[in-house]
Order: C-alpha cells, then structure tokens, then sequence
C-alpha cells in the first residue's frame, strides 16, 4: 500500500496568527474603496487643505519671516521649512478621519464588524484592514502634497522619495492608535477630545517654527509628541539634513502602530466576541 506523503506545512505559533491574522483584511480595503468612488470629494478635501495652509502661511508670512537655518546649519526658505511639516500633517489627518469617525459608525451604528465576523474575516483582519485603508487615505493626501512640493520647488535632494513611505509609517501610527482610542468612545460628543488633542498637535510639534522656541520640560513634552516625530523624519528627508532623530522617529512610529494595532485588536475581542 503506497504511502501518501503530505506537503510540509509551517503553522505560526497562535500569538502570531492573532497578530497576523488570516490574511483577509484586502477585503475590507477592497470594500472601503468601493465606498469611496462615490465620495471622492472628500477625498479631494484632504489633499486641499495642507495646500491652502502651504499657499497662505507658507507664501505670505514668508515674506515677513524669512529664512529659517536647520540644525546642520542648512538655511532653507520659510516655505521650505513649514512643507514637510504641511506634508507630515496631511498624513495624520488623513489616518485620524477614517480611522475615528468611520469606525465609530460602522462600529456602533452599522454594527458592519458583526456582520463581518459572520464570515472567514477576523476580528485581527478588521483592525489590520481598517489601520491599512487609513494609511492608503493618508498617503493619496502625501503623495499629491509631495508632488505640489516637488512642483513649487521645495524638495531639496533625492531622499525626498523616502517621504513617501515616512507618511505611511506616520498614518500606520495614528490610524492604529485612533482606532484603539475610538473602542472606549459611546457617543459623537467624544470626538471633542479627539480635536482637543489634534489641534495642539498641529500648532506645536514643530510644524511652524522650530522647536528650539520651546525651553526646559516644555521642549522635551514636544519632542516626545508623534506629530513632532513625524515632522521631523518628513523634514529632514525632503531637506537633506539627515541626523539621528530620523532614526528614533522611525523607531517611536513604529512601536506607538504595534502598539496601538495590538490594542485594537483586544478591545474588538471583548466588543465582539463577548
């Protein structure tokens, strides 16, 4: 009797297919997408927005600022100073959007997970799939944004094209973190908060003047903000001046997205399966 011999199959331990899950989270992209074709105008209004801060502060309050020297000693113009920072912004915002407002409806309203979860999709697949839409929304607003910089004359050297993927690491943060902070939420009035903190973040992670204006503890609470961290990894790509901050920005993105990806799965698990 011939003996069947079955192909060699690796099974990842079960903490690791909990954090992977079951590879399914394209569908939820997928669906997302569709959605989208009909409201492309909100779309366009996300990638409007940094434009007209660009055209407004950078354009007219140059003219009464001036130049602005970086931390290598690099002088740049004050619209070249402020771009990145328009750039790391888009991708925030763009990651905070999907990744608040349209999970809390699908969450609580549309009860759309629990009809998911009736199919093969994980509750790990919803997170990753939502966390990854918000980082594609983020980074159609980047990569236009970037192309505007490119086109006013604002990008400085090649290691600009690594601005690309530094917005999707800062939209993979904040939509994971969002996501998780957006599971305690039980009405729409929660999203005051949700503003209270993003508006701070945009006024004073750097993103107007340098964050050498900030003194003692005051300096180190901003420098300690993801906004901030985003800024300067999207600064100093499209300027050149490369240092060892765009490092620990990549290293705080990355720990504060699993971090936030990790949370979101286990409060979908009590909220779902419980």
């Amino acid at each position: 009797m011939a003996t069947q011999t079955l192909p060699f199959r690796v099974v990842p331990p079960t903490s690791a297919r909990r954090l992977l899950g079951s590879g399914h989270a394209r569908f939820l992209i997928e669906r997302n997408a569709r959605v989208y074709r009909a409201g492309w105008v909100v779309l366009l209004s996300g990638i409007l927005e940094p434009l007209f801060y660009l055209l407004s502060v950078g354009v007219g309050v140059a003219q009464l600022v001036g130049d602005v020297e970086l931390p290598g000693g690099k002088v740049v113009s004050y619209t070249a100073f402020i771009a990145p920072a328009m750039l790391a912004s888009s991708a925030m915002n763009g990651a905070l959007y999907d990744a608040t407002f349209n999970v809390f409806f699908k969450l609580k309203y549309d009860k759309l997970y629990d009809q998911m979860l009736a199919t093969p999709l994980t509750t790990i697949d919803i997170a990753r799939g939502e966390i990854l839409w918000g980082q594609l929304r983020g980074a159609s607003y980047s990569a236009a944004f970037l192309v505007v910089m490119w086109a006013l004359g604002l990008v400085h050297t090649w290691w600009a094209v690594l601005a690309l993927p530094a917005t999707l690491l800062i939209g993979f943060a904040f939509s994971a973190v969002a996501m998780a902070a957006t599971t305690w939420m039980s009405s729409w009035q929660d999203f005051e908060k949700i503003t209270l903190l993003q508006l701070p973040l945009f006024l004073f992670s750097g993103t107007f003047f340098p964050v050498t204006a900030f003194h003692g503890v005051l300096r180190w609470v901003v420098e300690a903000t993801p906004l901030y961290r985003g800024v300067v990894l999207c600064r100093e790509l499209t300027t050149g001046v490369l240092t060892w901050a765009s490092a620990v920005s990549v290293v705080y993105l990355v720990v504060m997205g699993l971090t936030g990806l990790v949370v979101v799965r286990r409060r979908l698990d009590i909220l779902l399966l419980t």
